[in-house]
């Protein structure tokens, strides 16, 4: 499976992509991008299987690049990964077809639980 991470903090995509090695979904072929507009052109390029992304980014942010996939007809399974999780975020990220939202902080545990339906 291609997982794309998209963050705009280089440790942040490093302790993702750990985390999810440490809930047992090493094996996988993934990539990365730090901001939504780098993401867009490398999913266009390439589609992963999977975006985890990162809500707040420069240039073109997580919500943003999720938005731009739908308005295009791209369908990729897309889940968040942020800091910020707010009953209204959650409802915005569902509408525009997000399949998860892992609030920080994160445990293995809680990347195996959510993530389990979504990565084979």
């Amino acid at each position: 499976m291609k997982i794309l991470i998209v963050d705009d903090s280089a440790a942040m995509r490093m302790i993702v992509r750990k985390t999810l090695r440490l809930a047992g979904f090493e094996g996988h072929d993934f990539s990365e991008t730090d901001d939504g507009a780098k993401a867009l052109t490398a999913i266009k390029a390439a589609p992963p299987d999977l975006v985890l992304s990162d809500w707040n980014m420069p240039n073109m942010t997580g919500i943003e690049l999720l938005e731009s996939l739908g308005k295009e007809g791209i369908k990729i399974k897309f889940g968040f990964v942020t800091t910020e999780a707010t009953p209204d975020m959650r409802l915005r990220a569902t509408a525009a077809g997000a399949s998860f939202l892992i609030s920080k902080p994160f445990t293995p545990e809680s990347f195996k639980q959510i993530l389990g339906a979504h990565i084979k």
